[in-house]
């Protein structure tokens, strides 16, 4: 996985929201080995840390070629913006293209 950067939030004492949309996600299905692909998006309010882009845009890319769930896929990427960041609230959204008729969102939160 590629490391995700941080930078000083420059209004700490202020909650806003950020919100980071990644529209051309993509990994592979561990059961079949085809592509999937889909929408992150990142809304969180930072505390003392947020997130650096150049870096998060590498992250996204390293699952390129990861065999995952959409579940771990999005429970991993919130687990590791929470530890790189220390945001006071995150919640990560997959939004995944349809594959068989179904079209599936994954959504999990997190707060201090």
């Amino acid at each position: 996985m590629a490391e995700l950067e941080t930078f000083d939030n420059p209004h700490p004492q202020r909650d806003y929201t950020i919100t980071h949309v990644a529209p051309e996600f993509t990994s592979v299905c561990p059961k079949t080995g085809q592509p999937d692909f889909g929408t992150i998006t990142i809304d969180y309010v930072a505390d003392a840390a947020c997130i650096e882009l150049k870096s998060l845009k590498l992250y996204l890319q390293s699952y390129r070629n990861e065999g995952v769930f959409y579940e771990d896929i999005v429970n991993r990427i919130l687990n590791d913006l929470v530890a790189a960041a220390s945001p006071r609230r995150m919640t990560v959204t997959g939004e995944f293209t349809p594959r068989g008729g179904m079209h599936s969102i994954v959504r999990a939160e997190h707060t201090s």
